[in-house]
């Protein structure tokens, strides 16, 4: 019986080959990326449970780029002197961020490594002919024309004041979304650049409230989210706030509090709690010692993505690693995951939730 035991078990991995998840792990943005790690670390639990990748253990490494894409490099020397040094890495789950991102693949697309990154948006990213760099998230160029229609087709509004963070994520999303309104033949009331991470948007809430806006439309973080809400409806600006998927996180809902309630979000991957079955978020809480977050669901999928190639090119080879990813069509977690020539999904949606009752609601996919 002993003997029968043992067979049934998957075999033990022998040796180890590491993934990196590059996320912000401290400061205003740290939680965002723990639900990244979280999800990265129960894929990996689960392939280990199966005997691992080619016979190796799975080990993540967790490293902090603080948001900043200064230390995003400095992540990314660390990472290629791991390389140097002999260590089998495998690749690498982030950045989180656009800008961490583009900083990071300057050094990323020589090393011998895959890049999945679970949450960064800029279209840019996927335009510089790296070869090793995918995402499992939709863009910015599906997400600006879903989010104007939403406003436009869906709420029925047309004065349409647009907020974009300083930083590459907003001032992207801002071209995306400006562009789509007017081909909807809705000319934006204002476009107003605010500061990331600003302690007060007083100025902007006066801009926009001396517009008299039908709606409002923020391209920025849950930083900005809140701080920029709560402003506005101080200020009596009552009208329709719509949020990018930076604010797609409960930080937004928990900082904005009362002011969060029937805001709109858009997401640029699924809730988990819409496709993730119950023995996953089981899981997850018994790791994590915590609940998924929404982007939990986003790294699960991104260390899929990297495992698969990895299985299907039977090597740790990158080269060969990223061409397999490139051939793969895979259901995940976020969905349907097939890439065109440059790494994007073939198939991107974009999920749009109002805040009810302190909880995202789903209310349109496109």
């Amino acid at each position: 019986m002993i003997c029968l035991l043992a067979a049934c078990r998957a075999p033990q991995p022998e040796g180890e080959v590491i993934i990196y998840v590059a996320a912000p792990l401290s400061g205003w943005q740290a939680d965002g990326g723990q639900t990244v790690v979280g999800g990265v670390r129960l894929m990996a639990e689960r392939l280990n449970a199966a005997g691992g990748l080619l016979g190796y253990r799975v080990k993540v490494l967790a490293m902090d780029d603080e948001a900043d894409s200064d230390v995003a490099v400095t992540v990314a020397q660390d990472i290629q002197a791991a390389i140097r040094s002999g260590n089998r890495v495998i690749g690498v789950v982030g950045h989180y961020n656009s800008g961490q991102s583009l900083a990071a693949m300057e050094l990323y697309k020589d090393l011998p490594l895959v890049v999945v990154t679970p949450t960064a948006s800029d279209v840019s990213l996927t335009q510089k002919g790296y070869t090793n760099f995918f995402r499992v998230n939709a863009t910015d160029a599906a997400q600006g024309p879903v989010d104007a229609r939403f406003l436009v087709e869906g709420l029925g509004v047309e004065r349409i004041a647009v907020v974009y963070a300083d930083n590459e994520y907003g001032r992207g999303l801002r071209d995306q979304m400006v562009n789509a309104l007017r081909e909807l033949g809705a000319e934006p009331a204002v476009v107003i650049e605010i500061t990331e991470g600003a302690p007060t948007q007083a100025e902007a809430v006066a801009q926009i409230r001396s517009v008299q806006p039908d709606a409002v439309f923020l391209a920025g973080y849950e930083t900005e989210g809140y701080i920029l809400l709560p402003e506005l409806r101080e200020a009596g600006v009552t009208v329709p706030f719509m949020a990018s998927d930076g604010c797609f996180l409960y930080e937004f809902i928990d900082g904005a509090g009362l002011a969060a309630e029937g805001a709109y979000v858009s997401g640029i991957t699924p809730d988990s709690k819409l496709t993730a079955d119950s023995n996953w978020w089981r899981e997850y809480q018994a790791l994590e010692a915590r609940n998924p977050g929404t982007y939990s669901v986003a790294g699960y999928s991104a260390m899929q993505v990297i495992a698969e190639g990895i299985k299907k090119a039977g090597s740790f080879n990158a080269a060969q690693v990223a061409e397999a990813i490139r051939n793969l069509d895979l259901e995940t977690l976020v969905g349907r995951v097939s890439y065109n020539a440059v790494g994007d999904l073939e198939e991107q949606r974009i999920y749009i939730f109002q805040v009810r009752d302190g909880d995202f609601v789903q209310v349109h996919a496109e």
